[in-house]
């Protein structure tokens, strides 16, 4: 790709971003970059600690010994807590849980921005998460406000825990995901929130080749605007 983009996909938890983000970069030969990784560790670190990842101060006072990275590797991004490779521990509902609180706290937040923005300085991206195109990438050369109805994305959430054997059911997956959407949309620091300059895309009822080819559509229709 000759000229840089930049694209920055938000949306609620179980609409995909991150399947489908992680498609489109490799589709389109460039970086995916999946920042609720990031944040999942910071609250599996927690829970490893025996820190209430609702706790802000006693978050504060341990995040500098957080050591959090991103690698990739011929299986994709993978993300390390020091130096052990956490990619499918940070999967869990307690991890997700504990992103969520983690991500309410102002310092956590702060703490990870620099990071985040570094990533996407000089290589053509794709940044998903809950505050990309708002607080993280407010100037991205496109963004996606990727949605879907709350029991398609509890089904989805559902099928994804038994793929990897840990199953939930659907009542439990459904109440925790409209737990974590009202407490993503009513934090006070950076709540999720669509972007006024965002094209809103709602997957629901889409097989994940169709929400990928409806992205796809969308990034290329930019870049032909772009040249």
């Amino acid at each position: 790709m000759d000229k840089l983009i930049r694209i920055a996909i938000d949306g609620p938890s179980g609409a995909g971003k991150s399947t489908i983000s992680r498609r489109v970069a490799s589709e389109l030969g460039i970086l995916y970059i999946d920042t609720g990784a990031i944040y999942r560790a910071v609250g599996l670190f927690m829970l490893r600690a025996g820190i209430d990842p609702a706790d802000a101060d006693a978050v504060a006072k341990v995040l500098p010994e957080v050591r959090v990275s991103l690698r990739h590797d011929g299986r994709g991004q993978r993300i390390f807590l020091e130096n052990e490779d956490v990619s499918e521990l940070i999967r869990t509902p307690e991890a997700s849980r504990a992103a969520s609180q983690v991500s309410a706290h102002p310092v956590v937040r702060e703490h990870l921005l620099s990071m985040q923005r570094d990533m996407a300085k000089s290589a053509s991206c794709v940044m998903d998460g809950r505050d990309i195109g708002t607080v993280v990438l407010p100037d991205a050369e496109l963004k996606i406000f990727l949605t879907a109805d709350v029991e398609d994305r509890a089904r989805r959430r559902m099928l994804e825990l038994q793929e990897r054997g840990t199953p939930q059911p659907f009542e439990d997956v459904l109440a925790d995901m409209k737990e974590r959407d009202a407490r993503d949309s009513n934090r006070p620091v950076a709540p999720l929130r669509r972007a006024e300059d965002a094209e809103l895309l709602d997957t629901t009822g889409f097989a994940l080749a169709d929400s990928v080819n409806a992205v796809l559509r969308i990034v290329q229709d930019r870049i032909e605007r772009m040249s």
